[in-house]
């Protein structure tokens, strides 16, 4: 042979020898991993997080205060502020409602109890942040305004305050109870020259929020004097009755001032237990190692290799982010406040801080992987919730339910856990308050149990919570099904498709039913109340557990495709309603808000791998940022990073429950996951490039890899997946049953039937026209309590009828459906010289004369809105009546901007033409009053004669100066129903 080419042949062995050998060897640190955490990312924008110091999952998030209100005031800071109100002790991270911020300490020169926003003199310092740093668990600043030097560290129930004042004279800290929520209870006690404690009682987004506190300082207080609720210091605190006090230190070598503060949701002991067991006679740069070390060992759990020191960042802070949520809810010696308000205690880790609808789609999964013992502590909370409120939370805060969001998410939570093997906790009593979940009646599920969907005039966001609830029964499927309750199985994988009821075979959407027709007029692109924070080419793609399914309702996989192609290439602008939550849009594809997360590897399921690869690595590196506005929403409480750390990584969980995550493509040369058990999964990425981003193969550990997906226990095994890359899409992953597949074959369904042509209201006659989204059913109909009969060509309705519909195919039926038509008068009709807002339509123009009236809820779909303008319409009688009175109902919901009119104005006429005003009723509409209520406003003529009544309705217009849209230059909406004359 010969002996070049046997040296060729050993050079090439040798390569790919070494190649394989450094894929195997896990990713090492070349620095403390804290360092590339960068916690001011998403504090600008609309990131809503927070810089300040705390621990992994931790109860005390100690941080800067520059924003008391509005939208981009959640967390308490936005990088764009110039003033520090204070450092309070509790915080959310990037949520979209406003809460916390308890207990607020700044240190200060003067006597001040005026926080300083209405532009007067107060407590608040001007700062720059040039003067600001901040690491996990660490946090400092200078005040300019005051020339203190500020900094905090935290151990998990407890901190310390460091403060260093330029000297030794008018050293003043300001304690301030009011700090931005409404106070239902306070107080501050002295207990001694260096000990505050007392309580803070609130009522924010969490309703009834009850915090202890408890905190000694380093030097004595040389005088303490408290606010009289009006500005005026006084040296007593009756009865406990001011909300702010300042104190004076007695620090006559001017040393730097130590403030020890402990927490507790139980009681003062609980905050002097946690501050004494956690920080006790430990100094500042102690509990800011023991901190440190921490968040250390917790980042340790995935190691990344990688010369991008941007993207090293953002994969870090990433990660951090994600742990900063669920938060610790629980005192050192196991006690916590329940969700009933009352003193439990338990032997497990307790936490608050839920938020479901976001996290159960890759921060919960991410859990999976290197929470494991942790994510046992979460479904322990969950089942001790159930007990203690009757229900597992949807979105919990401080032992509130907030009702806040969609679904029954701690569900999937629970069965993705229980199917990937996580199983310390009570299973049959998990499962039982899984079906507990999905079993009430509230939330549209009654509806949703009885048809198959929830109806538009039936409950709000309608088709958001049809398509949630299909996908969180199907996860109840799954683990039914591995728990050997085959009757559970059946109930609930045939639930898992009630998404087909509301999917449109012609516009190819999902779309609301109103009445059992379609939503009308339809726009995909227009944001309203029948999606949640959406429209409807964001939740058009939501069936994660049944894309066969899906695709089979589409036509194929090419149609899936297609519709994948024009969502990330629609026009970017939305229709409809104002939604701040819907950024990050490539075309209509959002990735600043959930329900667009797993959407772009979806086209793996169609074997076009490299697709999802360019749209993955587009979002990884053009919507996550190093900067504060690196975030392309809100940050979610870790799902917005949780999806980067996974995606990053080269796989992505679309379906929690299916023990599956899709591949994408990853960011890194390498990447190592410690796992608990004490194995490694390593990821390496070869010729990896910012142009070699699609997937030339894959080996798993040393084996070829076709599928476009792995297994949940291929990571926690252990092992190395090596992708080697190019610059080209390649034919990796492209043939057929290399796909990721998520299937429902068993105890089919039949899609209940639909009207598709056909009036609900009309005047003489309609004609309706019945169809299904399945092939080759047979639909059948009734009229009233007429038999019913197979359906074959459209029919007509003349007079007030009820339609009663369903449909069969083989053995299969769907439920009974039926939709009440009404014939308007003939004579009757209305003139609008206002322009109503599309998607609170009420069923068109005939709407305010149909006879159908509507509840407190607005977002059913049945009152007419009208935003920023007046309400003009003029009704016509047919011919000259006699008048005894006219009625016509308004709907005040100050919390959605929905006012009633300032002035609403009657006029008559028999000739349309010349109108004579009968009454004017003026109402103090600017009142604030958020109870939702619906006024009628009457007037009695005693007897007129007209042919036509005009009713004018004037709008309130800018949003009074005390609501939280008027910052913002928010404008008013009338919303009407039905104007009656008699």
């Amino acid at each position: 042979m010969n002996p070049k080419f046997i040296s060729a042949v050993i050079g090439v062995l040798l390569l790919f020898g070494c190649q394989n050998e450094n894929s195997d060897t896990p990713a090492k640190k070349d620095k403390a991993l804290i360092s590339y955490v960068n916690t001011f990312i998403g504090t600008g924008g609309h990131g809503h997080t927070y810089p300040g110091a705390t621990l992994p999952y931790g109860m005390m998030q100690l941080s800067p205060d520059t924003r008391l209100e509005g939208w981009d005031g959640c967390s308490g800071y936005h990088y764009t502020d110039e003033y520090i109100y204070g450092f309070s002790h509790t915080h959310l991270s990037g949520t979209g409602i406003s809460d916390y911020g308890d207990i607020l300490l700044i240190p200060t020169n003067s006597i001040q109890f005026n926080n300083g926003a209405d532009g007067k003199a107060g407590y608040r310092a001007h700062f720059s942040h040039d003067n600001e740093a901040a690491e996990p668990g660490y946090y400092k600043v200078h005040l300019d305004s005051t020339n203190i030097d500020v900094e905090l560290t935290v151990s998990n129930r407890s901190g310390i305050h460091k403060y260093q004042f330029p000297s030794a004279e008018n050293q003043y800290m300001v304690l301030d109870l009011a700090h931005r929520d409404k106070l239902l209870d306070y107080k501050i006690e002295k207990i001694d020259d260096k000990t505050i404690q007392g309580l803070r009682h609130s009522e924010a987004w969490a309703k009834d929020q009850r915090l202890f506190y408890y905190m000694t300082f380093s030097h004595p207080m040389e005088r303490i004097v408290y606010d009289d609720n009006e500005g005026n210091p006084m040296t007593k605190n009756y009865k406990f009755s001011s909300q702010k006090a300042v104190i004076k230190f007695n620090n006559p070598n001017n040393e730097t001032v130590y403030i020890k503060v402990g927490i507790s949701a139980v009681d003062i002991k609980g905050a002097k237990q946690n501050m004494i067991g956690e920080i006790g006679d430990k100094d500042f740069e102690t509990v800011k190692k023991i901190g440190q070390e921490y968040w250390e060992s917790q980042l340790e759990k995935i190691v990344i290799e990688t010369d991008d020191i941007d993207n090293k960042t953002n994969f870090y802070s990433a990660l951090y982010h994600t742990m900063l949520a669920p938060q610790r809810y629980q005192d050192i010696d196991g006690r916590y406040r329940g969700m009933d308000l009352k003193i439990h205690e338990a032997d497990f880790d307790y936490y608050s801080v839920f938020s479901l609808w976001d996290t159960y789609r890759a921060a919960h999964p991410l859990y999976t992987i290197i929470e494991q013992d942790r994510t046992n502590h979460f479904i322990n909370t969950f089942l001790a919730k159930y007990d203690e409120g009757g229900i597992m939370p949807m979105w919990d805060l401080a032992a509130n339910y907030t009702d806040c969001m969609i679904g029954y998410h701690a569900v999937p939570v629970i069965a993705d856990a229980y199917l990937k093997g996580i199983r310390g906790y009570d299973t049959e009593k998990a499962f039982a308050a899984m079906k507990h979940s999905a079993t009430r009646d509230k939330f549209g599920l009654e509806a949703y149990k009885s048809y198959g969907f929830i109806p538009v005039d039936e409950e709000s966001e309608s088709v958001s919570k049809t398509l949630e609830y299909a996908y969180d029964d199907w996860t109840i499927a799954q683990m039914a099904k591995d728990m050997g309750k085959t009757e559970d199985y059946k109930t609930y994988i045939q639930r898992a498709q009630y998404y087909k009821n509301v999917f449109d075979p012609e516009s190819k959407f999902m779309r609301g039913r109103f009445r059992n027709t379609w939503f009308a007029p339809f726009d995909p692109y227009e944001v309203n109340f029948n999606y949640t924070e959406a429209n409807s080419w964001q939740y058009s793609f939501y069936v994660p557990h049944d894309v066969s399914g899906f695709i089979s309702l589409l036509g194929g996989k090419d149609k899936l495709e297609n519709q994948l192609d024009e969502l990330f290439t629609a026009k970017t602008e939305t229709s409809g309603r104002n939604q701040s939550d819907i950024t990050g849009l490539i075309g209509q594809y959002a990735h600043g808000n959930e329900p667009s997360h797993h959407m772009a590897y979806l086209y793996n399921f169609v074997n076009k791998p490299h697709k999802t690869q360019e749209r993955v690595h587009e979002i990884l590196t053009e919507l996550y940022n190093n900067d504060p506005d690196g975030v392309s929403g809100n940050e979610d409480c870790g799902q917005m990073s949780a999806w980067y750390v996974l995606s990053s990584m080269g796989f992505y969980s679309v379906t929690p429950g299916s023990n599956e995550y899709v591949i994408g493509t990853p960011l890194f040369d390498k990447a190592t996951i410690n796992l608990e058990n004490g194995k490694q999964f390593n990821i390496a990425a070869n010729n990896l490039s910012n142009e070699n981003i699609y997937v030339q193969s894959v080996t798993l550990n040393g084996k070829t890899l076709e599928e476009t997906f792995i297994k949940h226990l291929d990571i926690v095994e252990g092992g190395t997946l090596e992708f080697t890359m190019t610059d080209k899409p390649s034919t990796w992953g492209t043939d057929e049953g290399n796909e990721p597949k998520t299937e429902i074959k068993d105890h089919i369904i039949l899609p209940s039937p639909y009207i598709e042509k056909g009036d609900i209201t009309f005047r003489g006659k309609t004609e309706v026209v019945l169809n299904t989204s399945e092939k080759d059913a047979k639909i059948f109909y009734a009229l009233d309590d007429e038999a019913f009969q197979v359906y074959s060509t459209p029919f007509k309705l003349t007079t007030d009828t009820k339609v009663k519909l369903y449909s069969e195919k083989g053995d299969l039926k769907s439920p009974v459906l039926e939709t009440p038509f009404y014939k308007i008068d003939p004579n009757l009709s209305i003139k609008l010289d206002s322009k109503f807002a599309n998607q609170y339509s009420a069923g068109g123009n005939d709407a305010l004369i149909d006879g159908i009236r509507s509840t407190k809820n607005y977002r059913t779909g049945s009152w007419q809105g009208y935003h920023n303008q007046d309400l003009v319409a003029t009704v016509d009688l047919g011919s000259v009546k006699w008048i005894q009175s006219i009625t016509t109902n308004f709907l005040r919901d100050q919390g959605a901007w929905i006012f009633h009119p300032s002035e609403v104005e009657y006029l008559i006429s028999e000739d349309g033409i010349s109108f004579q005003s009968v009454g004017k009723t003026k109402l103090n509409t600017t009142e604030k009053n958020y109870n939702i209520a619906i006024e009628t406003i009457a007037l009695e003529l005693k007897g007129k004669n007209a042919r036509y009544v005009k009713v004018i309705a004037k709008k309130l217009g800018n949003l009074p100066e005390w609501h939280i849209g008027h910052p913002m230059n928010g404008k008013s909406w009338i919303f009407v129903d039905e104007i009656s004359v008699k």
